[in-house]
């Protein structure tokens, strides 16, 4: 019996059918296991990923390898999108027992859930070989077996401690962490690091506001630099934009096929970014089409944005994606096809499998002469009209709170920046206007989805499907990415409720997800108990929760100032200090939000009864430091604190500029504002 037909899960859905008696996650399932008096697999994985699909192909479609986890296991199906307390747990563990981590996840538990033999990807011989051992193990070595869990429990406990030294984040620290990151830059290829290489967007939004604090030019450099490595690479899709999880090898060429929602949001904030402090053309065109790609593949019309699109395509990487030289002149005729394949490093060799090659931009597209352009955007056009005749990625439906969320602010900040740079005598004025369009229905889409589908008696839940909300509890990351996407809708629409809702967040996590010494757990007290309660404060793939608590709680004080959350997002920032310091790279997010503090954050509101077309506005955007919060619009607008008693000067518009608990007089021109914001 598969009891995994009705998971709002589409990786869980994928197992719907294995002769493998799946459980979910469930206390069942160990009830079930101490009946029997057998142990626990419990495999985890996600829906896009490549070799969760190898394993399950291989061994848990395979009849016989069915038949052995029936007689001799209970096993359990994990979606870690679902439940990445579950996973952050048993990861810790694998790494604890292995060095090393991943997916698809192989954890082997007593009854009550104790992990005593743990490994990632096994080749069916070898999975068929483990499991017999396990099983012979059990019986026969029950003893060994079981302090080898405890001593595994024991590790994971200490792994996922909290209370640790804490420091406070300031200044120098700040630029210690910044030097440290370019001592690590790749100055060839940009980014940091060798083979596999990820998009280090966290990273890159850190360096642009510390360059924007400290006018520091290397830390512009490497943003630019890496910025235009990846863009270029064959990990940006040079056709439909969106990118890519991360390259195989050191140099962005061939990627890991999958499109994750949370790295295209972030990337989207550090192309929106640089494109609003430098205005340049790459940087503007990738983050436009990154948002296309947000809004026309993974947001559902009425809910929210889908998690990814797969790695495979009919169980091949890259089938979807990739070109041979010959493809391109079928496509296209013999010249565009030569022209393309030049432009697009399509070689007979290939850059990829089998001769085929991933598409990379060999030469600048953005300040070329018009012609050039324009054949460039029409080869762009017929590639991507044939490329849609092929099979496509399957699309992980599964609606994510804190990948929305994050989703929801990249969009905020796209659509405020494409309003500074709007032009009617751009080429592609219209292209842009539409991407803009859709973005905007797709974000507020998706906060509306959150609000009213995932909030349910006041608390978060992690995940919805086809509208219908899953049953996970939301955990530390849900809270603080949404009550920040919330405050970032708030400063778009000028609306009080947003406010209001991060608020509400805000105030839970404070309550439920506090650990001693202004730290905080993943998981919320009244969640249920695993083996350890996590409690990571480094960003990885995507924020930290304790780092997206405190963007949160930095944001939501400034829009207030309610000192009592800036207190708490300090003090949280205290016990992350320490690894920024140490280890920059895992802590980008926290660094960002450092460098909002150390700015102020400076507090902007512009009384006004223009907020979409005042140059006030525009210049208050423009010209932000780092992490400040901007609300415009009529003066004592309800549920609005920054516009409270802060009326028009003579009849005109008004800027009011506040930092730290002090702020300037009102000001009703354009340079007395970039002046005062210098």
């Amino acid at each position: 019996m598969n009891r995994l037909a009705d998971s709002t899960s589409p990786y869980l859905l994928q197992h719907a059918d294995n002769p493998v008696d799946w459980w979910p996650w469930c206390d069942e399932a160990f009830a079930e296991a101490k009946r029997r008096d057998v142990p626990v697999l419990i495999s985890v994985g996600y829906a896009a990923c490549h070799w969760c699909h190898v394993m399950a192909h291989e061994s848990f479609e395979n009849e016989q390898v069915g038949a052995l986890l029936n007689d001799n296991f209970v096993s359990i199906k994990v979606d870690r999108e679902e439940r990445p307390d579950v996973d952050a747990v048993y990861m810790t563990a694998t790494q604890a027992m292995t060095g090393q981590g991943g997916w698809p996840m192989t954890v082997f538990a007593t009854p009550d859930g104790t992990p005593f033999f743990c490994g990632t990807y096994f080749p069916r011989a070898n999975f068929t070989r483990l499991l017999q051992s396990v099983t012979t193990a059990w019986k026969d070595q029950r003893a060994e077996v079981l302090r080898q869990g405890a001593a595994v429990v024991e590790a994971i406990g200490g792994a996922q401690a909290v209370g640790g030294p804490t420091a406070p984040l300031d200044g120098p620290l700040l630029d210690a962490a910044a030097g440290n990151l370019a001592s690590g830059y790749d100055e060839t290829n940009g980014g940091f690091g060798g083979a596999p290489k990820f998009p280090p967007h966290m990273n890159l939004l850190f360096l642009l506001r510390h360059h924007q604090r400290t006018g520091d030019p290397r830390s512009l450099e490497i943003v630019r630099h890496t910025a235009e490595a990846m863009a270029r690479g064959g990990i940006y899709d040079q056709l439909a934009g969106g990118f890519a999880r991360y390259s195989v090898d050191a140099h962005w060429t061939v990627p890991h096929f999958e499109k994750m929602l949370y790295d295209n949001a972030l990337l989207l904030r550090v192309y929106t970014q640089l494109w609003r402090l430098t205005g340049d053309p790459l940087a503007r065109r990738v983050a436009r089409d990154t948002a296309r790609f947000l809004a026309d593949e993974l947001h559902r019309p009425g809910e929210g944005f889908a998690s990814a699109l797969d790695a495979d395509t009919e169980g091949v990487e890259g089938l979807t994606y990739a070109w041979t030289p010959a493809q391109l002149v079928e496509a296209l005729g013999e010249d565009d096809g030569r022209f393309a394949a030049d432009l697009f490093t399509v070689t007979a060799e290939g850059t990829f499998e089998h001769g085929m090659s991933v598409l990379r931009l060999a030469r600048d597209v953005d300040d070329v002469a018009p012609e050039v352009r324009a054949r460039w955007q029409r080869v762009v056009g017929q590639l991507l009209a044939t490329r849609d005749t092929r099979p496509q990625p399957a699309r992980d439906d599964k609606v994510v709170a804190a990948w929305n969320g994050l989703a929801i602010t990249a969009i905020a900040e796209f659509l405020q920046v494409a309003a500074l740079y709007a032009s009617p005598k751009d080429e592609d004025a219209n292209l842009m206007e539409g991407v803009t369009i859709v973005a905007d229905g797709a974000m507020r889409d998706a906060a509306e989805h959150l609000a009213t589908v995932h909030l349910v008696d006041g608390r978060l839940r992690r995940v919805s499907r086809d509208g219908r909300v899953g049953q996970p509890a939301g955990v530390l990351e849900d809270y603080g990415c949404v009550a920040e996407a919330f405050c970032a809708m708030h400063q778009l629409t000028g609306e009080g409720r947003w406010l209001t809702l991060a608020g509400q967040l805000l105030d839970t996590a404070l309550e439920h997800f506090a650990a001693p010494g202004g730290a905080y757990y993943d998981t919320a007290d009244d969640a249920e108990q695993l083996v350890a309660r996590p409690a990571d404060p480094t960003d990885n793939a995507t924020p930290s929760g304790r780092s997206a608590l405190i963007a949160g709680l930095v944001s939501y004080a400034a829009l207030t100032g309610e000192t009592r959350y800036r207190e708490a997002a300090e003090t949280a920032l205290a016990t992350v200090a320490p690894i920024v310091g140490r280890h920059a790279r895992f802590a980008g997010y926290a660094a960002m939000v450092g460098e909002a503090l150390l700015s102020g954050p400076y507090e902007i509101a512009v009384a006004t009864d223009d907020p979409a077309g005042d140059p006030l506005v525009a210049a208050a955007r423009r010209h932000a430091p780092p992490g400040a919060v901007v609300v415009a619009g009529r003066p004592d607008q309800p549920g609005v604190p920054l516009l409270a008693d802060r009326p028009l000067v003579d009849g005109r518009s008004a800027a009011y500029v506040c930092r730290g608990f002090v702020c300037q007089r009102p000001v009703t021109s354009v340079d007395e504002l970039v002046a005062e914001l210098g």
